[in-house]
């Protein structure tokens, strides 16, 4: 980041960009343990979840007032103003992951150890869940280093989930109109699975928003190819 002749200034931003890192540290620790309820139902971590969830939700509210209160001082204008308003933006982004995490993992806990979906929630969804993981790291990686080229390449990732999420829907269909015995269970892992191809698009979106910081340029509804193009511009 450029360094401003107010010093503290720097040191309010930087203060905010680590209550950013430290929430979606937080965040992807939760997403962790709503993977190992996933491959094991009996994991005892969901009460956890359900702690760390509402302390997400805090941490969003104390970011975005950190932000209020550094507008309302400083009078940020150009480059650092987007910085700030990117800021509010991934928070709201993370907590709504944090969201979808607790639905995942409280589902997750209330399906049957073993059933005949078992290795479809274990392998299929669970391979998934790591894609979802692994956008969310290379995400906040990118706010951290404001690496826009990484950015481009989490949009592009994001097909790689909708497309495993298409593969999951068309085989949870076809294991319902083979047993119809199996249409209450397999609903409840397409929710899962939705709420994981989610994650991927929030995750999509916090490299956006880092996009739109560093270059100024609003991508939002551009294609992974337009992306690339503008980063690399």
């Amino acid at each position: 980041m450029t360094e401003h002749i107010s010093k503290q200034f720097d040191a309010d931003l930087e203060a905010i960009r680590s209550g950013v890192l430290a929430m979606g540290g937080l965040v992807e620790k939760q997403l962790t343990r709503a993977i190992a309820v996933l491959q094991n139902p009996e994991e005892p971590v969901v009460e956890q979840v359900a702690r760390d969830e509402a302390t997400i939700n805090q941490m969003q509210m104390s970011v975005d007032q950190q932000c209020y209160q550094l507008i309302a001082r400083r009078q940020p204008a150009a480059s650092d103003l987007r910085m700030v308003m990117t800021v509010t933006k991934i928070v709201n982004e993370l907590e709504r992951i944090g969201d979808e995490v607790k639905k995942i993992a409280f589902k997750a806990h209330a399906l049957p150890p073993a059933d005949k979906l078992a290795l479809a929630r274990q392998h299929e969804i669970a391979r998934v869940a790591v894609l979802a993981r692994q956008m969310l790291q290379m995400a906040l990686d990118s706010f951290a280093r404001l690496d826009v080229v990484e950015s481009a390449e989490i949009v592009r990732r994001d097909e790689a989930v909708d497309s495993a999420f298409q593969a999951i829907t068309r085989q949870l269909v076809s294991y319902m109109m083979e047993d119809p015995r199996l249409i209450s269970p397999a609903l409840e892992l397409l929710f899962i699975a939705k709420w994981l191809e989610r994650i991927g698009d929030h995750s999509k979106n916090i490299a956006e928003h880092v996009v739109q910081a560093v270059k100024g340029v609003d991508v939002r509804h551009a294609s992974p190819d337009e992306i690339t193009a503008e980063v690399n511009a």
